[in-house]
């Protein structure tokens, strides 16, 4: 029988049909890496996360294994009732010796880790966020959950963050924002947030899934980058993308931060605990980016390369030195025409459109990864330029 909710649902779902805005997902039938089989070809990976290629890693994979080994499968329980085990404890410590911080605390995801302490750390009527209008949907859920006071500031315009903070009264004040912006590539200016916060007893909330493994001398992440590693400053990030590339995701911060997220934060107190194969995965993969920075120095020259050759196409590129590489195509629709039209030459790059970015700026979102072939780069730049003839991409 058919209800009033599936005639909703289908005819939004129609509509995203007959505007080419419906998404499908494209098959992988090998392990996440520079080169995959997709779909049953053989395709270049322009879409992933695995920024520094350490997904496939033998020794991730062997680590994952071990664990499965000792531990088993998972925990069966949180972590307050019986669900800690030694490997979660040592994965937090590890973080925190990557990071350079007091603590870390563990959670199922990023986002977890994101609605787990923005809520809990800012939570009342007499308490004040301050948002990024461009950070991510997590962030943005997480303030959803709060009852504190809400500012959303345009993207990057930190003097008129300086007015709002200046004419806010609250007993906490939480400054959040992504190190680096998913969609646009882009770095957040922390220094002068770590200014602003200091200046109006706030608390800088950095959300580093994109930078983890990505900027820094020792891939720490945009604080690193900017030299505001400390005090007053907490982290969150994935264990998802750079570390590992399974699930999973921090805080790192001061020791009684964390403590009082073990206390309070629900996503701590009401989800099981990390799958032990993935605590062990993620602490090898901690542990071969602290061994190799080489692999942030090829991860830099890739990312270099390939904004060089895409650039002399005439394409539209937001400009910048991070690994995301964002190609602006217009609307929702061109964006998956030039997805699928690339997916037809052997290279797979993600098409976003509304509402995932602003009406009118649909793009194709290039990721490079450390492991990333010059020869694979070329093949996907060869491959836009056909795309970008065949479509009308040029500006």
């Amino acid at each position: 029988m058919s209800t009033a909710l599936d005639g909703v649902l289908s005819g939004e779902i129609d509509e995203l049909r007959q505007t080419g805005r419906y998404k499908t997902a494209n098959e992988l039938q090998s392990p996440q890496a520079p080169a995959v089989e997709m779909d049953g070809r053989p395709t270049v990976m322009l879409s992933s996360n695995n920024y520094l290629g350490l997904a496939d890693d033998p020794r991730v994979v062997a680590a994952a294994k071990d664990a499965l080994d000792r531990y088993g499968m998972g925990t069966a329980s949180v972590r307050f009732i019986c669900g800690t085990m030694t490997c979660h404890r040592e994965l937090e410590a590890k973080i925190a010796e990557f990071l350079g911080c007091e603590a870390a605390l563990t959670f199922i995801s990023c986002w977890d880790a994101n609605i787990g302490l923005i809520p809990t750390l800012a939570g009342t009527p007499e308490d004040a966020i301050f948002s990024d209008a461009l950070n991510h949907a997590s962030i943005i859920d997480a303030i959803r959950l709060s009852k504190a006071q809400r500012f959303v500031y345009p993207h990057q315009e930190l003097d008129k963050l300086a007015e709002v903070l200046a004419g806010a009264t609250a007993r906490v004040k939480l400054i959040v924002t992504d190190g680096v912006f998913s969609m646009e590539g882009d770095i957040a200016q922390l220094p002068r947030l770590k200014e602003l916060a200091d200046q109006y007893d706030a608390v800088l909330v950095v959300d580093e899934s994109h930078a983890t493994g990505v900027l820094g001398a020792h891939g720490r992440g945009t604080a690193e980058h900017f030299g505001v590693l400390g005090e007053g400053v907490i982290q969150t990030s994935t264990l998802g993308k750079t570390l590992g590339g399974a699930c999973g995701g921090y805080v790192g911060g001061s020791r009684l931060v964390c403590d009082y997220l073990i206390q309070k934060s629900r996503p701590h107190l009401f989800s099981n605990a990390l799958p032990p194969a993935v605590c062990c995965g993620a602490i090898a993969a901690i542990e071969v980016l602290m061994a190799e920075p080489e692999r942030l120095v090829r991860l830099r020259e890739n990312t270099a390369h390939f904004r060089q050759q895409i650039g002399r196409l005439g394409l539209k590129v937001v400009e910048g030195v991070t690994p995301i590489v964002p190609v602006i195509v217009g609307e929702t629709a061109v964006a998956i025409r030039a997805q699928q039209a690339l997916l037809q030459r052997g290279v797979f790059v993600s098409g976003f459109g509304y509402p995932v970015v602003p009406k009118g700026e649909a793009r194709l979102r290039c990721q490079i990864c450390a492991t990333h072939t010059r020869e694979q780069l070329d093949q996907a730049v060869a491959a836009f330029r056909e795309v970008r003839d065949e479509l009308g991409l040029a500006q």
